[in-house]
């Protein structure tokens, strides 16, 4: 895990894959990184300050992280955004939502005027939490290892899984094994629903377009 993402590679790798994402809100995000066991090592922003954002974005992101991390396998990656069908009641993992709470100590404790910064309060913390929208994807090293996982947050929940996707390949932690998806090339991409009903491990669209981006996002690199 040398290559693991330092803060300052998070920002930059955040910052310029909401430039190449078109569709969505346009809005300034949070980005946070896990490792394998939970802890988070990076939490960054777009945008000139904290508070350019959604403030709840800064927890959502790291909840978004550990939930990718917490249901991939080195085999196999869910993304957040292929557990939102399967959560909801009647689904074959309805409840899944309420287990792993987030630690409300580390998610508000701390100076907040370091927030987002390389010695921000969540960095060596379990934030906990599960999220089902899109926007967490496991992180994927080259020898295939399985490392972690990004969380996104501060746009439509669409947006941020694109954006999650592009920063994953910018920062070259994108050797996926497997999914649900379907896509041998992008395995654990986003599955969009066509009706209202939530169905397999499908995710609704959030009427801005960002289907439109899915087909085009980068290949993964596969393991190797």
């Amino acid at each position: 895990m040398g290559n693991f993402p330092s803060h300052a590679e998070l920002k930059s790798a955040l910052v310029e894959a909401r430039g190449k994402i078109k569709k969505g809100l346009q809005f300034h995000m949070w980005g946070a990184i896990v490792n394998r066991d939970g802890f988070v090592t990076a939490v960054a922003f777009t945008g000139s300050g904290r508070g350019d954002q959604w403030p709840g974005s800064r927890i959502i992101a790291a909840q978004k992280a550990h939930t990718a991390n917490a249901f991939s396998l080195p085999q196999f990656a869910l993304s957040t955004a292929n557990l939102f069908s399967a959560v909801q009641p009647g689904g074959s993992l309805y409840g899944l939502q309420h287990s792993n709470p987030v630690d409300g100590s580390a998610a508000y404790g701390g100076d907040a005027s370091k927030y987002g910064q390389k010695d921000d309060p969540l960095v060596g913390k379990k934030i906990g939490g599960v999220n089902v929208f899109g926007g967490g994807l496991g992180l994927y090293a080259s020898d295939g290892e399985l490392v972690g996982a990004i969380g996104v947050s501060g746009d439509t929940s669409t947006a941020d899984h694109n954006i999650a996707w592009v920063a994953r390949q910018i920062l070259k932690l994108d050797y996926v094994p497997a999914g649900v998806s379907g896509d041998s090339n992008r395995p654990d991409n986003i599955i969009y629903l066509t009706g209202d009903k939530p169905e397999g491990f499908k995710h609704p669209t959030s009427g801005f377009g960002e289907e439109s981006e899915s087909p085009s996002l980068p290949e993964v690199r596969g393991k190797k």
